[in-house]
């Protein structure tokens, strides 16, 4: 038995003795592998992928980036479309752990004061800022006020930094400013801040101008290198390495400002009044190709963003469409060019079989036998038929390529379609001649028309004038005048102008609405049918593309006016009327330019522009609002301005109202007479749910006047026309 116990022992110090040798050997191995990935780690200075001289350098050097300030967007004479600005977003610091370095609250210490001075100046009520001030959370830090806490003016931070409320913070974020408004906006475009949180982020173009030319307009951002301590805190004294952002070009536009001014008016004026699915009004100079001014409806604030879900795209150049009896211009020229025209030869007008295919004329019955000098003015769809047969297809197609008609322009702007012709069948081919079974966008429109006002000489539409080196000041490219192709001669253009005139003069143009006393104006109308998604055309009286073409002097054009009017859902004049009432004060504007302001236009026509009110006393800011022609409103029972709509700088007609808030409770004003357009003031500008009813001109509202509003329901207002 104790040789057993002998055995077992000599065998446990001998497995002792081999775990031992055998963990001094492991032990060894492990020490040099240490070792070596220790030298190789200081030799080759790299470990797990990263370089340790880098990371290291890093620890104690600071790198931050310089932005470039964005490129400025000018019109043709230097005034300011777009600049670089900065917009703030508001929170309020809960952590009652947050203090200054003096021991002061750096947190909203009295939230009901606090929220009752937030409320004079944000859309929020006193009960909804207090909701965001008392977050479920009760451990987060701080909080922000929604989006009516975002993108807040430098004058309502100022405001609201005098009231020296503890805890309440701003972030300052890079912007764009638009001091005009609604100026050409789906033209010049917007910017968005590449990151919205990052008071460091560059802002990008997204739209019009301002995406076309981003590249150029960023410039590009700098960097400035600083030594730090452990801490990150700058050492004194440090070595600082920069290199230098470079700014962004200014672009000057062919834009002329108080043209542009004037055509928003008007159309703001038509839409509100007529209320068309569609609007655009463009004005280009006929001897360059300059676009002066060009607006559309729907449109949006570039400023406040309101109307930007319904408007997000530049029409002029991303929509195409059928343009109707304006197309009549192109197929008179190329039948008088191509030597197929016969003034005299009678036709008979009211329909015609084309392909299987009845084409009527547009009061159906027609006007008997008619020469076919009658055709133009009197926008004949049968006649038009007639010189396409006479032309044959081939010729009008090759005419049709010579006026680049499904060609784009090449415009600088984003997004531009080339429409296009269907030619299949011989009812498309003659109905291409009155402008339908073919699609355009406006732009090429103009360019077609350019070569009737040039002698035959067709000129590229141009929105740049030129870019310029915002440091030294000089002229980096200069955008010249472009001849793109020769369509006609100059005879024929000299032929159709006379044509276009006669549209105007005749006792049986379709034009006489558009005959200016004094001015020599020509024109061509047009009312093109809308296809319909289930195949055919819509029908009704108001499911059409009206619009008037215009050359201003008809024999020597300085001018071209272009103007469609898409399906007005009050169509209580003619289309001829409707159009008229931009047409005719517009092209009053561009022939009495630089003239005195009683020879201008007709009293009242001026713009107004708008001055700050902010901190007026409540009188005075509607002393001055009288002085300046235009209606006020006024929101809340205080006695100073702390907000208001239209905003300073921004340019309206006599007449229009502008909407206050004060500083005191805000109460519902009397709306009695206003108009829809002022009822989205009242909406913007206190952040109510407004629900209007009917057209025209308030008759009832939902809340009484003078009765407090904050934390109120949905506020609903009737509308009627007088």
């Amino acid at each position: 038995m104790s040789k057993f116990r002998k055995l077992l022992k000599n065998k446990a110090r001998r497995n002792h003795y081999i775990v031992g040798i055998l963990i001094l050997i492991a032990t060894a191995f492990s020490f040099i592998l240490f070792i070596q990935r220790f030298a190789y780690i200081a030799i080759e200075k790299h470990y797990d992928g990263a370089n340790l001289v880098e990371k290291t350098r890093a620890q104690y050097v600071k790198t931050s980036k310089i932005n470039a300030k964005r490129g400025d967007i000018l019109d043709v004479n230097g005034d300011m479309i777009a600049g670089d600005s900065t917009v703030y977003n508001i929170a309020a610091i809960l952590d009652h752990d947050s203090k200054t370095a003096s021991g002061k609250p750096r947190y909203v210490v009295n939230k009901e004061k606090t929220a009752r001075e937030l409320s004079k100046y944000l859309a929020l009520s006193q009960k909804q800022i207090l909701k965001y001030l008392n977050p479920s959370n009760k451990k987060q830090y701080q909080v922000e006020m929604g989006q009516a806490g975002r993108n807040l003016s430098i004058e309502i931070k100022r405001k609201i930094d005098a009231l020296h409320l503890p805890g309440i913070t701003f972030t300052a974020l890079p912007s764009r400013s638009y001091p005009n408004g609604v100026f050409a906006t789906n033209l010049v475009g917007i910017t968005k801040a590449d990151n919205d949180n990052d008071k460091n982020s560059n802002i990008s173009g997204v739209m019009g101008i301002e995406k076309y030319f981003n590249k150029m307009l960023s410039g590009k951002d700098g960097k400035k290198i600083t030594k730090v301590d452990g801490n990150g805190n700058e050492l004194p004294n440090s070595q600082k390495n920069e290199i230098e952002s470079a700014d962004g070009t200014n672009i000057y536009l062919t834009l002329n400002s108080k043209i542009q001014q004037y055509a928003e008016i008007l159309a703001e004026e038509a839409d509100e009044k007529y209320q068309p699915e569609n609007l655009q009004v463009i004005v280009m100079n006929a001897k360059t190709g300059a676009i002066e001014a060009a607006t559309q409806r729907p449109t949006f604030n570039p400023t406040t963003g309101k109307g930007l879900s319904n408007s997000w795209r530049d029409t002029l150049v991303e929509d195409q469409y059928e343009p109707g009896s304006v197309m009549k211009i192109l197929t008179l020229s190329a039948s008088i060019d191509s030597e197929n025209y016969d003034p005299n030869e009678l036709y008979h007008s009211g329909s015609v079989e084309v392909g299987g295919r009845t084409i009527s004329d547009w009061n159906n019955a027609g006007w008997g036998y008619i020469p076919l000098s009658e055709a133009f003015p009197r926008s004949s769809n049968v006649g038009m038929v007639k010189l396409e047969e006479k032309m044959g297809s081939k010729t009008w197609m090759k005419y049709m390529q010579r006026f680049k008609i499904g060609t784009k322009t090449g415009i600088e702007l984003p997004g531009e379609v080339s429409g296009g012709i269907s030619y299949k069948h011989v009812s498309d081919q003659a109905m291409t001649s009155f402008g339908q079974s073919v699609n355009v966008n406006a732009i090429q429109m103009l360019q077609a028309f350019s070569a009737i006002a040039n002698g035959g000489e067709m000129i590229k539409p141009q929105i740049i004038q030129k870019t310029v080196n915002p440091d030294t000041g000089k002229t980096i490219k200069n955008f010249k005048r472009t001849v793109v192709g020769q369509p006609i001669k100059k005879s024929t253009a000299k032929k159709v102008q006379k044509a276009m005139r006669q549209v105007v003069t005749k006792n049986y143009g379709t034009g006489m609405a558009y005959n200016i006393p004094g001015i020599k104006v020509g024109v061509k109308t047009g009312t093109a049918q809308i296809a319909s998604p289930n195949g055919g055309y819509l029908t009704g009286s108001n499911n059409y593309i009206f619009s008037v073409a215009g050359m201003i002097p008809y024999d020597d054009p300085n001018y071209i006016v272009y103007i469609t009017l898409k399906q007005p859902q009050k169509m209580t004049e003619s289309p001829e009327k409707i159009l008229s009432e931009i047409f005719n004060p517009l092209v009053k504007r561009l022939v009495n330019q630089g003239k005195s302001p009683t020879s201008v236009t007709e009293a009242g026509s001026q713009y107004v522009k708008i001055p700050s009110l902010l901190d007026d006393s409540t009188t005075d800011a509607q002393s001055k609002i009288k002085s300046l022609n235009l209606q006020s409103g006024v929101i809340g029972t205080g006695n100073k301005v702390v907000q208001q709509l239209p905003s300073s700088g921004e340019k309206v007609m006599p007449g229009q109202r502008m909407v206050l808030l004060t500083n005191g409770a805000m109460t519902m004003p009397d709306l009695s007479g206003w108009s829809k357009n002022d009822v989205l003031k009242f909406a913007e500008i206190t952040g109510k749910t407004v629900k209007t009813k009917g057209d025209g001109y308030v008759t009832e509202q939902s809340v009484k006047a003078g009765q407090v509003i904050n934390g109120s329901g949905k506020i609903v207002v009737t509308l009627k026309n007088n």
